[in-house]
């Protein structure tokens, strides 16, 4: 059994220089491989958003965010620095139903349509280390799903991006209160 598993949210391109770029995103990348080089024995999973073009949460079907994370597309990529570290089974695809808005990857699955709890459990993994885009949003929500699913997670503040600064503090210390452990 690996002592942790390390969880790569949303490490794409249109969250790092497309059309949803975010605050420290090339560094927060650079930050994760960083991490990755000094603990490699360790599983990584990759949360990927993965819309399609008639997404619900882009601004043309009513939705807040321009669209972003196209299936097919550059921006859906994950980041070509962490490529040698992905695994096509440990990926976990959320927001591919257009009606549905999806931050966690609690809610993505992997190919043969397990959920992330499903491969942590078969992995026998209890700790989880999280890091990724945005701070506010996927993160948080990946983060605080694993909380209630009875794993112990802890968050890569150095590793992590996002939206606006404000809430990135915010949402660091609301996930702090609630037993997220901040490293």
């Amino acid at each position: 059994m690996k002592d942790y598993a390390l969880i790569v949210v949303d490490m794409l391109y249109d969250f790092i220089d497309g059309s949803l770029a975010c605050q420290g995103a090339e560094e927060a990348v650079t930050a994760t491989v960083a991490h990755i080089g000094k603990h490699h024995d360790n599983p990584i999973l990759f949360i990927c958003d993965h819309h399609p073009a008639n997404h619900s949460s882009f601004a043309a079907q009513g939705g807040p965010w321009p669209p972003h994370c196209v299936q097919g597309t550059r921006g859906a990529q994950i980041h070509d620095a962490l490529i040698p570290f992905v695994d096509e089974d440990l990926c976990f695809y959320k927001g591919e139903n257009p009606e549905q808005e999806q931050y966690s990857g609690f809610e993505g699955k992997n190919s043969a349509g397990q959920s992330l709890a499903e491969v942590l459990q078969l992995m026998e993994i209890e700790k989880v280390l999280v890091c990724g885009i945005a701070t506010e949003y996927c993160v948080r929500n990946t983060s605080e799903d694993l909380l209630k699913a009875g794993f112990k997670v802890s968050v890569l503040k150095e590793c992590l991006a996002y939206v606006d600064g404000d809430g990135h503090k915010k949402a660091l210390e609301e996930m702090a209160s609630e037993g997220i452990r901040l490293i």
